[in-house]
């Protein structure tokens, strides 16, 4: 899960080392032998502190003095029981490797150190023990890895002390390898298109990466390869985000429909895609269909999933889960244990965060809006009850965030509690059911209460005409929550912690606003709108920690609520936003509304892009301009391929889609047991901050578009989570609908 960012705010680099090594194959001659062989380790020193090094939860281990030391305990028996290392070294078969570092410790100790895979079967380049002293000694040891794998581990195993001890470590070092970090890039066919499709009637723009500067021929071909539209490139020049020299290809004008059709320029030859009205329809599915498989506290069945992505419920108690059942707060912090059980899990990890999930299910709400109920069946237990199964989703959400509120006779009464996850960090790959660590209730904050007072409204409001006594019981906790905010206007979620993101936010307003929208927006009462002091902005967008522009998109749900000249001022400011949009997509090579003004691309940068998108078609809506439907439907066609990497950042879904996302139950890439992410998950995407340590050991100096590589340890660039499902699963049925 991210660590910072959203939450305290194949290439991709996609060929693997096994197809660098192929690809370099003549550096293992003899000549190779020369060649430099590079670092792979990242802070060996320390300067930077302890990240990206770890230690065993017995093993706490702090930088003292520029080294690393750690409090070995006693009474282990085995030599991984205490342990400090670092992950995801990239390993070469038959390419030798030098580990090289400096140690001491309170007294002589004898301690093992390898450098192996991470996982099983644990193949090892080497395994050696160390004599250690009190006085500091460098040791070198040198191996043949005997495979090749991007998920090596350095380790120094630790356990089976007598008596406790520290230990420090210094000019900690692996040299080897001869594919240079982040390997070599392989970014698929120039000809860059969207790998699932085009609608018939809708845009079918592509990208031609080339240095050639005149216009050039393109040839439009069927499945059995047959010349069914032609014309002329468009040259646009270097595209600003990725460095990359391009042209745009416009074949808007063919309206066949069919499979398998490829773009060509030259000898150049795009992914297979499809023409036709229902290329949307199974992701539609699929993007929802990512909610059911994040269930918190409910099996998994296959019935729904298929016994690839099947597994039991997490979380309820059952050993050796603590359980979400009866939660204590975290010490220190309150007296009293709640049954939070039910929910989605955020991310890639099993933490359950108030301000992202309600985000995410206040986007369903309004995709159920938006499509007038028309949403499908999803494969979901509920199924068949009567109700609309994305409502039916969206409760197994609502239903979790009601109970993280602050039961009566408590101090914070009618407060929420911002988060609830395990004690320390988990490591991957891990299924809910397996997870052993302690399970504590964060603080409740403010934010957190005004997110339950917002979605709650939406809920008064969507379920009424299905459930009126789940309808009145989300208005009650709104109104509660909005009261306990009124009180307690300053309750901030901390940055940092352990275990779980923080989704720290110390500006409120925003949320205020929001809360009094949807509220006014539920009962229609003035003494609400009057606190509505945000609108739509396009630098802002709207996201978990930015939340003032969801005034005006819940305001646009209620138009009636509205005297006709605020109701045009509403329309005119939306339109405004999504004009800014309209021009960023246009201006850029790989058509997308997202243009960070500084140039740099954030966590979770595909979720800006989908939600723009939903700007855009909301704006279609309330003026009937065409050039924001078509804008929103090409910005599909950036997170489905159409983008620097070549990649579909949907799995499942294009030739070349991202498969290895951060998650760790879908971790197929660590332990081939486990499946891949299931079909329709979107990648985080694009990082220009490269926060994990694969993307800083892969992708430095890596262009603002490109710093993204489909790796599972990469939880800045490629995780899932809730919020970028959602947005997802909404333009993906605006776009289902146009078809």
């Amino acid at each position: 899960m991210p660590r910072i960012g959203r939450r305290s705010t194949a290439v991709v680099l996609v060929v693997t080392l096994a197809a660098a090594l192929t690809s370099a194959a003549a550096l293992s001659s003899p000549v190779a032998a020369a060649e430099p062989s590079y670092e792979r380790v990242l802070n060996g020193t320390f300067d930077g502190g302890k990240e990206p090094w770890w230690s065993s939860g017995n093993t706490p281990a702090t930088v003292t003095d520029g080294r690393l030391c750690a409090q070995v305990p006693a009474g282990t028996v085995n030599p991984w029981a205490s342990m400090i290392g670092q992950d995801d070294l990239p390993l070469e078969e038959g390419q030798p490797y030098t580990l090289r570092f400096e140690a001491s410790a309170s007294r002589p100790v004898q301690f093992r150190t390898a450098l192996q895979q991470a996982a099983a079967p644990y193949s090892t380049v080497l395994n050696k023990t160390v004599d250690a002293t009190t006085t500091p000694q460098t040791f070198e040891f040198t191996g043949t890895s005997p495979l090749t794998d991007t998920h090596g581990q350095v380790s120094f195993q630790l356990g089976g002390a007598t008596e406790p001890y520290t230990l420090c470590l210094d000019n900690i070092s692996v040299i080897g390898g001869i594919v240079p970090p982040g390997g070599v890039p392989d970014y698929g066919s120039p000809v860059r298109v969207n790998q699932l499709g085009y609608l018939t009637k809708g845009p079918k723009r592509a990208t031609y990466v080339t240095a050639a500067t005149t216009e050039l021929d393109w040839r439009l071909l069927d499945s059995g390869n047959k010349v069914v539209a032609t014309g002329k490139s468009k040259p646009y020049g270097v595209d600003a985000m990725s460095q990359d020299a391009v042209q745009l290809i416009d074949f808007g004008n063919f309206r066949g429909t069919g499979t398998g059709f490829r773009l060509a320029v030259g000898n150049d030859i795009s992914e297979p895609f499809d023409i036709g009205d229902q290329v949307y329809a199974g992701l539609r599915q699929d993007a929802l269909a990512y909610f059911y498989n994040n269930r918190s506290g409910i099996p998994i069945e296959a019935t729904y999933v298929g016994p690839q992505y099947a597994r039991a419920a997490g979380h309820l108690g059952i050993a050796p889960n603590q359980g979400d059942t009866n939660v204590p707060c975290f010490p220190g912090t309150c007296d009293y244990s709640l049954d939070v059980r039910g929910g989605w899990y955020d991310a890639g990890d099993h933490g359950k965060y108030v301000v992202n999930g309600a985000l995410a299910a206040w986007q369903l709400l309004d995709l159920y809006e938006a499509s007038q109920g028309a949403d499908g069946t999803l494969r979901i237990p509920e199924a068949g009850n009567g109700d609309p199964d994305v409502l039916d989703e969206a409760r197994w959400e609502l239903d979790f965030i009601l109970r993280m509120q602050v039961p009566a006779g408590q101090a914070l009464a009618g407060m929420v509690h911002h988060k609830i996850h395990d004690e320390k960090w988990t490591g991957l790959p891990l299924a809910p059911a397996a997870d052993p660590q302690p399970r504590y209730l964060y603080p409740p904050s403010t934010a957190a209460t005004l997110n339950l007072a917002a979605v709650g409204a939406r809920c008064a409001r969507v379920y009424a005409r299905w459930d009126r006594a789940f309808a009145t019981r989300c208005l009650a906790a709104a109104e509660k929550a909005w009261n306990a905010a009124r009180q307690h206007p300053a309750l901030y979620a901390p940055a940092g912690g352990e275990g779980g993101g923080a989704y720290d936010d110390t500006k409120v307003t925003d949320e205020f606003s929001w809360a009094a929208a949807e509220l006014f927006a539920a009962t229609g009462r003035a003494s609400y709108k009057k606190f509505v002091t945000t609108s739509l902005k396009a630098a802002d967008g709207f996201s978990w920690q930015e939340t003032g522009g969801l005034a005006d998109l819940a305001l646009a749900r209620v138009p009636w609520r509205l005297p006709v000249v605020e109701q045009w001022k509403l329309r005119q400011r939306i339109a405004a936003v999504a004009d800014v949009y309209l021009a960023d997509l246009r201006s850029q090579g790989y058509a997308t509304p997202y243009k960070p003004a500084d140039g740099k691309y954030v966590w979770g940068s595909n979720s800006g892009v989908a939600n723009n998108a939903m700007i855009l078609a909301i704006a279609a809506g309330l003026t009937g301009r065409a050039a924001y439907r078509t804008a929103a439907l090409e910005s599909l066609d950036y997170l489905l391929g159409r983008n620097a990497v070549g990649l579909s950042y949907v799995t499942g879904y294009g030739e070349r889609s991202s498969h290895n996302q951060h998650h760790r139950f879908w971790a197929h890439s660590l332990n081939p047991s486990l499946p891949s992410p299931y079909p329709g998950s979107l990648a985080g995407g694009p990082n220009s901050g490269l926060q994990d340590p694969v993307a800083q050991r892969n992708l430095q100096g890596c262009a603002p578009a490109k710093c993204y590589i489909d790796e599972i340890g990469s939880y800045s660039t490629n995780e899932v989570a809730v919020n970028w499902n959602s947005a997802l699963a909404w333009i993906t049925a605006y776009a289902d609908f146009q078809g």
